[in-house]
């Protein structure tokens, strides 16, 4: 029997996840590997060069070499039939209606901890764990379990994990929430994993290795280009200025790639699915103050009804930047102090009340110029 439980640890054959089941090896726990396959590379119709991700057979072996090399079980599961239900389907689906969707963020949720947690079931596992770059704690006063942000402010991946429900961060173990990349990868090396300490990080979504999202969606939809066809490019104010392949083909903020010559740059500011009309104009166009978020979830308090201020981030990239939330039923409401670039629906908005996740949501509606000059959004510009 070990000293801290059995824990079933998501293993992609990189070095983050293998350290993370060295360490916890380490620690006293009774680990048990798991590696999901989620994806059929062969399926893809693209030539690489070689498989990438956390679904080749490469990263599979490098999974189970860890650990025989440490000697703890490890399985492969097929999940590519739950995978393509809640991602692939949901990816797609949110093009088709004009929006830019975060695959990693669904599969985060409904894959690398729901489909997880029913294997650590089976397997008499008490907890999972994984190698993101974020830390998990149990707030006595709160009740509650909190995320926060992770040491390395590079790798930071708490903006993924926002839509985790309570109850599964309750069994979640994050080992490395408190080192630096850089240090992974030196532990790696003293633990004699050398080629894993040089394995470069994997950056492409993992079901499209080219990168190459239209062509993704054109394997997806059969007849696609016929389906939508070409639509119109127009000004705020209706003018046609060109001529486009089809809006599920384009996404906000967008800039290269238009084909457009009118003398200054134009970026794509909102797409309209019905019409098949995109419309473009120059950068202060993309500039908003609020939106509104659905299919939320609450981390650090069990509601947020009355106005608080926060950081928002509005993509896994952004620094983030101050603002008030509040929630109104089942959507969140976020005004910002300062007006944002490229506010994007489909995106995740993520709230963070210093290193701690508030609540994150999904980006349904970004308000009009009304709107914004709503009294939260006045109260909001004090905060800058």
């Amino acid at each position: 029997m070990s000293r801290h439980g059995r824990v079933l640890v998501a293993m992609s054959g990189g070095v983050d996840s293998s350290v993370t089941a060295a360490l916890l090896h380490e620690q006293g726990y009774e680990v048990v590997g798991i590696t999901m396959k989620t994806w059929d590379y062969t399926s893809s119709g693209v030539r690489t060069g070689k498989e990438v991700g956390c679904c080749s057979l490469e990263s599979m072996n490098d999974a189970r070499a860890v650990a025989v090399r440490l000697g703890f079980p490890h399985f492969i599961v097929d999940i590519r039939e739950e995978f393509g239900d809640w991602v692939i389907e949901r990816f797609t689906e949110e093009y088709l209606a004009g929006r830019t969707p975060n695959p990693c963020i669904l599969c985060n949720t409904h894959i690398k901890w729901a489909a997880l947690l029913r294997r650590a079931d089976r397997l008499g596992c008490d907890y999972i764990a994984t190698g993101h770059y974020a830390r998990i704690r149990y707030d006595e006063a709160l009740g509650r379990y909190v995320i926060s942000r992770g040491r390395d402010l590079n790798k930071d991946q708490s903006y993924v994990l926002w839509g985790i429900a309570q109850e599964h961060l309750a069994r979640t173990l994050l080992p490395l929430g408190d080192y630096t990349k850089p240090e992974i990868r030196r532990m790696a090396a003293e633990m004699g994993f050398e080629r894993l300490a040089q394995k470069p990080d994997s950056y492409e979504i993992c079901f499209i290795p080219d990168n190459d999202y239209r062509r993704f969606l054109r394997q997806r939809v059969p007849d696609l280009d016929r389906k939508v066809g070409p639509g119109k490019f127009v000004l705020k104010d209706g003018t046609v200025v060109g001529t486009h392949q089809g809006y599920p083909f384009y996404t906000i903020g967008q800039r290269h790639g238009l084909g457009l010559a009118l003398g200054y740059p134009v970026y794509v500011t909102h797409i309209d699915p019905e019409t098949n009309t995109i419309t473009v104009g120059p950068r202060e166009e993309l500039l908003r103050q609020r939106l509104v978020a659905r299919q939320i979830n609450l981390v650090k308090y069990p509601d947020l009804h009355e106005e608080r201020p926060a950081v928002g981030k509005i993509r896994y990239k952004d620094e983030g930047a101050p603002c008030l939330v509040w929630q109104e039923g089942d959507a969140l409401h976020v005004a910002f102090a300062e007006s944002r670039p490229a506010i994007t629906p489909g995106q995740a908005v993520v709230l963070y009340e210093g290193d701690d996740v508030l609540a994150g949501g999904w980006i349904h509606e970004v308000l009009d110029a009304e709107a914004e000059n709503a009294p939260a959004t006045a109260a909001a510009k004090n905060l800058s």
